[in-house]
């Protein structure tokens, strides 16, 4: 299963997805991250995941660690987890402090921020997208401009992570308590590619994790 990170979808993996189905037969669900916290994004995965009856290894770009860092806990089916230049967050870890604590992330500077109605008697929250201008510069330098042209039109706006008086504070929240383990019937995946929350990320790199 592929988690996908903020301000994207789950066609981000479209690639992916296609070499695994058509060259080595496996079956793939990539499903929408509601982007709308850890907490509640975290519970969406795992309320999936915990329908699938059979061993899922868990996928995260970017953001998405997190949100699969999280599901895993309650997931009892879930042997593996794989982070993709994602957020591999410590138990307790704030994300915000992660992506503020970065020395070559510009994303929060290009952000814009919204508002939209929590459906709770007229009332208001936050949520932020990526600056259309600046969408190449902070989130996928390394495409060309017709396709972050289109990213730019289809993005999907996050919530944000606290108050509306923090607009510098990325989408996420912090980590719940409780760490994940491979089942103890399951082979261990190798540490190059897989990881156990609450250990320093081998192929995750924080300073760049910034979706």
């Amino acid at each position: 299963m592929f988690v996908h990170g903020a301000f994207a979808d789950e066609s981000s993996w479209n690639g992916v997805i296609e070499r695994l189905q058509q060259q080595e037969g496996y079956t793939v669900i990539a499903p929408p991250n509601p982007l709308r916290g850890v907490g509640a994004d975290s519970a969406y995965l795992a309320s999936l995941l915990n329908q699938i009856d059979r061993p899922v290894l868990l996928t995260g770009h970017s953001y998405g660690g997190a949100v699969i860092t999280n599901a895993a806990t309650s997931a009892p089916n879930v042997v593996g987890l794989v982070y993709v230049a994602a957020f591999a967050p410590d138990e307790g870890e704030n994300l915000g402090d992660v992506e503020n604590g970065s020395k070559d992330s510009v994303l929060n500077a290009a952000l814009v921020q919204y508002t939209y109605p929590t459906g709770h008697d007229g009332e208001t929250s936050v949520e932020f997208a990526i600056n259309p201008a600046r969408i190449q510069e902070a989130f996928a330098a390394d495409l060309p401009a017709e396709t972050t042209a289109l990213m730019a039109a289809t993005q999907r706006p996050v919530a944000a992570a606290g108050s509306a008086t923090r607009p510098d504070h990325p989408p996420g929240g912090t980590c719940r308590p409780g760490l994940w383990s491979p089942p103890a019937t399951r082979p261990r995946a190798p540490m190059s590619s897989v990881r156990t929350p609450g250990v320093q990320a081998q192929i995750s790199s924080r300073s760049t994790a910034r979706t």
